[in-house]
């Protein structure tokens, strides 16, 4: 493998160490949004306009990083974030709202930017056909650093205070911003050699070059369209799903564990984590992995919807492990997939997919959190978590038919094709040669 080499790895490190702060940060800016506004309602106010900046970053971002080189684009969300951090870690004794606000709008934003650009970009940094294994990586190293900042959340806040946790936070961004400075990456495409050649291809294959144009065109590009379209509007309703265990997961560790919660949730989404890295190592084995599609990423999706129900029906320890393990597989199975198909998509098109796709998950899991806190307050954490995952296991059944149907329909169509030329063949040569005999009484 030579996409995939150590200027890569060096930026993916200076990104799992910008990762790292945001999920510190994440926990942090929670309990300090409590401080500052004083009551649930308005932690609840600042993690939706956070939400909501992200979701509005991600309608434009598409237009952004083709106007502006995306490796323009990862600087200068990077710096915008650390200013941001250092402006909190100031200030974070008597920090006004409206600096929060601002803040939050700043990390919602720059975070969809930046995460736009760098998936769009795999591809021009590694090649075509190293970019399952690239995301692999990422998914990897995205992994680690979440359970590392969940898990160092706690001692860093009540060791050094909001203004440790904020300066850590804005540390981790100026190493992203420097690593990208120093290694420049090459992250946008000179237009002829990366085309994404395998864009309308699924893992069964793709349609084939078409001499026609016109209709052909046409049917063409709605090929290519509606199933990116399906996988993106599946994904959202996963991060609707995610949002539902993620807002119940305290409630079980306190259930489980009354006396030490937190024992029971870092064990959890280490759990979690070993099975993202397993992912990564299976599917980087796999020499067609650049190629899957719709039916592997519906099929991940199942898997894991089922496996994170399971971790909820209260199994014993091992078995709850084991059942974090594989939904970690699952998650890191289905990540790796859809990034990659997304990116097979020309560069041109890359962007704006991103933008919406962040859009999509983004916006599922805000409703999501919305919809399952209300939720719990009525319904056990199990039906809760049921009932999200149910539906988005759902989805990934429609989509899986939709996939098939598609994929009968297409070797029906090659049938067919085949079979009018093989006629149209037989007329020629028929008529050729009715034509050269002499004609009856001649």
């Amino acid at each position: 493998m030579t996409g995939v080499d150590w200027r890569f790895r060096s930026l993916v490190v200076a990104h799992a160490v910008s990762a790292y702060g945001t999920y510190l940060n994440l926990i942090a800016l929670s309990l300090f949004s409590y401080e500052v506004t004083g009551s649930a309602l308005g932690v609840g106010a600042v993690m939706a306009v956070r939400l909501l900046s992200g979701v509005t970053a991600g309608l434009t971002a598409g237009a952004v990083t083709a106007r502006l080189t995306r490796r323009t684009v990862m600087v200068a969300t990077d710096l915008a974030q650390t200013l941001a951090m250092v402006v909190l870690a100031l200030w974070a004794s008597r920090t006004p709202l409206w600096v929060l606000l601002g803040a939050v709008v700043v990390l919602g934003a720059g975070n969809t930017f930046f995460n736009v650009a760098l998936r769009s970009a795999v591809p021009v940094m590694v090649g075509q056909d190293d970019r399952a294994r690239a995301n692999g990586v990422l998914v990897t190293a995205r992994s680690v650093a979440t359970v590392l900042g969940f898990a160092s959340a706690a001692p860093v806040v009540s060791l050094g205070g909001f203004g440790v946790a904020f300066g850590v936070n804005a540390a981790s961004f100026a190493v992203s911003a420097a690593a990208v400075l120093m290694l420049r990456p090459r992250t946008d495409s000179d237009g002829e050699s990366d085309t994404g050649g395998d864009a309308g291809a699924t893992e069964d294959g793709g349609d084939g070059p078409s001499p026609g144009r016109g209709g052909r065109l046409r049917r063409r590009v709605a090929g290519l369209a509606g199933p990116l379209l399906g996988l993106i509007a599946l994904r959202g309703l996963d991060a609707l799903a995610s949002a539902s265990h993620n807002v119940a997961l305290p409630l079980a560790a306190h259930a489980a564990e009354p006396s030490d919660p937190a024992v029971f949730m870092a064990r959890f989404w280490a759990a979690w984590a070993v099975g993202t890295l397993l992912a990564h190592q299976v599917l980087k084995r796999r020499s067609h992995g650049t190629s899957w599609g719709e039916r592997a990423f519906a099929l991940g999706t199942c898997a894991m919807s089922f496996c994170f129900v399971a971790a909820f029906t209260g199994p014993p320890a091992p078995a709850l492990i084991a059942a974090a393990v594989a939904a970690g597989f699952a998650d890191g199975w289905t990540e790796i997939v859809y990034t990659s198909r997304l990116q097979a998509a020309p560069d041109r098109q890359r962007g704006r997919l991103f933008g919406l796709s962040a859009t999509a998950e983004q916006s599922g899991f805000a409703l999501g959190t919305i919809a399952a806190a209300a939720a719990l307050e009525a319904l056990p954490a199990l039906a809760v978590v049921g009932v999200f995952h149910g539906a988005a296991a759902c989805g990934a059944l429609i989509l899986l038919l939709l996939t098939d149907r598609r994929r009968d329909a297409r070797r029906d169509q090659g049938r067919s094709d085949r079979s009018s030329t093989s006629g149209e063949k037989g007329e020629e040569t028929h008529g050729t040669s009715t034509g050269a005999r002499p004609l009856p009484g001649s």
